[in-house]
């Protein structure tokens, strides 16, 4: 992210919680997807930017950059594709899935450095922040767990029936698969609408995510982040992953 301070069209006074996000059709194209820097990491500025496609993402020194990227990667959960190997994966139930069993746990492991990489982008703030979320209700984790010890999880942000996943990790292989599988699962018997999964990677387009337009994403978070959220966030007792 080095060299784009100062390009955002928007700042957002830390000091005044009154100001608000611009319209995300004013995002810059380049670097594709930032539109406002400064406000703060508060509950309720969190939540604001979600329900307009917008999620912060900033490196270590920096000021909280926004982001509402386009074109941007949702999975539709009905169109969650398997694979063959990590069906067997899933039948043999060598893991141990839960559902916010330990979410401090599960983001502290996602800020670890990743190899080829220098430092990382979920800081301190970022994990306080997030624990404020979990804390009243609005973020979730998915815990994968072999033998006892965890070994793979994501966490995300749910409002309505859309949830917007923010990181995952593995320790082990197909742990973070497994979990985004029964977690995807179990959205579906809930009627969630999508699964925000921001920008473009391989690993998510294997398991059946898009890419559609900004303007698309928009209209659809309009109309599902007014929905009714379940009424608790814990796996059903008959619910099969695989």
């Amino acid at each position: 992210m080095t060299g784009i301070l100062g390009k955002a069209p928007f700042w957002l006074d830390p000091d005044d919680p009154d100001t608000r996000f611009p319209d995300v059709g004013f995002a810059l194209t380049e670097p594709d997807g930032l539109l406002a820097i400064g406000g703060d990491l508060s509950v309720a500025r969190l939540l604001e930017a979600y329900r307009q496609g917008i999620f912060p993402w900033y490196g270590q020194g920096q000021p909280i950059l926004w982001w509402s990227p386009d074109p941007r990667l949702i999975l539709f959960p009905d169109e969650l594709r398997v694979s063959r190997s990590l069906r067997k994966t899933l039948r043999r139930g060598r893991f141990e899935v839960t559902l916010d069993a330990d979410f401090t746990s599960v983001i502290s492991a996602c800020a670890a450095p990743r190899a080829g990489e220098d430092g990382t982008w979920i800081t301190r703030a970022m994990q306080a922040a997030y624990i404020r979320l979990h804390e009243s209700g609005h973020a979730h984790s998915v815990e994968c767990r072999l033998d006892g010890e965890l070994v793979g999880g994501l966490y995300g942000v749910s409002i309505g029936r859309v949830f917007f996943g923010e990181s995952m990790f593995a320790r082990t292989s197909d742990a973070s698969k497994v979990a985004f599988v029964w977690l995807v699962r179990q959205l579906q018997r809930w009627d969630f609408h999508l699964v925000d999964c921001q920008v473009h990677t391989g690993h998510l387009a294997s398991l059946g995510a898009r890419d559609i337009p900004r303007q698309e994403f928009s209209r659809m978070l309009a109309d599902s982040c007014r929905l009714s959220p379940p009424p608790a966030w814990v796996f059903d007792d008959d619910l099969d992953a695989s």
